[in-house]
């Protein structure tokens, strides 16, 4: 079996493509930098390049002789290049599409909106698929990594709501699995983190794992856009990040499913040992 990582360069597709290699293959790969792709997996991988807003031949090349495809997208308009990736998949004939989506399409909070609209292209195209609805990423905290060293506090508008972060490589691992078993056909995968955990839980749970106290403080919505701006930009991107943060402070987003381990075949990676892994980021 012949697979394509679209995104191979990210935090997800870096992981998937890795994991295809451990298992004996040699997967293809479509990025932007041959340098980076080549950086992260050596001699490992076929590196086709190229850019999703404008794929051309380049896509059509990389799609050759291709059974199955992981699909990486975002950004607002990220269901143009879904689109793009799963029609030209339709053509080459590729027989399977795993998307990484969110668990936030089921609920219309955040980037929900954008991933549907991704979702609906796929399912247009006609290629079997399988989308993976992830709760946000424990990577996500590494964004607290400033305030927590400078300050020991993190800030956040989320006040005592919960939801049930993943770790990178419970996504990965059901991303492969779907990938290359093609067991969960036209299915739509539900994962989490194995709790739900207020974000006062996370600041103290990284306190431990860096020994020393870290504290948390609420802070409103207005404020929380007006921080998020500084380093990500004002835009459609800082609006769905406090879209969520709301709907986290709101008791929307703390679901807690078995979809790691009904797809692994074990429990999903504890926010403990994620703190744990990345202790120097906050230090």
């Amino acid at each position: 079996m012949k697979h394509l990582v679209i995104g191979a360069t990210g935090n997800i597709g870096a992981r998937v493509a890795q994991r295809l290699i451990v298992s004996g293959a040699r997967p293809s790969v479509f990025v932007r930098s041959a340098k980076r792709a080549k950086a992260l997996f050596g001699n490992h991988v076929d590196i086709h390049t190229g850019d999703l807003e404008n794929p051309g031949p380049a896509l059509d090349t990389a799609l050759l002789g291709v059974d199955g495809v992981f699909l990486v997208t975002d950004g607002p308009d990220l269901a143009k290049r879904d689109r793009a990736v799963s029609f030209a998949a339709s053509r080459a004939g590729v027989r399977h599409l795993v998307k990484l989506s969110t668990l936030d399409v089921r609920t219309g909070i955040g980037t929900g909106p954008w991933h549907a609209r991704g979702e609906d292209a796929v399912r247009e195209s006609g290629v079997a698929f399988t989308f993976i609805h992830a709760a946000g990423f424990m990577s996500n905290a590494l964004s607290w990594s400033e305030s927590i060293r400078r300050a020991g506090v993190l800030r956040s508008s989320t006040g005592g709501g919960k939801i049930a972060f993943i770790h990178p490589d419970d996504v990965a691992a059901v991303a492969t699995v779907s990938l290359t078993t093609r067991d969960y056909d036209g299915q739509s995968l539900v994962v989490t983190g194995p709790e739900s955990l207020s974000y006062g839980e996370m600041a103290a749970t990284i306190g431990r794992a860096i020994g020393k106290s870290v504290g948390f403080e609420e802070i409103s919505d207005r404020q929380a856009h007006a921080g998020t701006v500084q380093w990500a930009g004002a835009g459609p991107y800082v609006d769905a990040l406090v879209d969520i943060w709301r709907a986290v402070r709101e008791g929307r987003l703390d679901t807690v499913t078995d979809g790691v381990k009904w797809v692994t075949g074990r429990e999903p990676i504890p926010f403990g040992q994620w703190a744990a892994e990345n202790a120097v980021s906050f230090q």
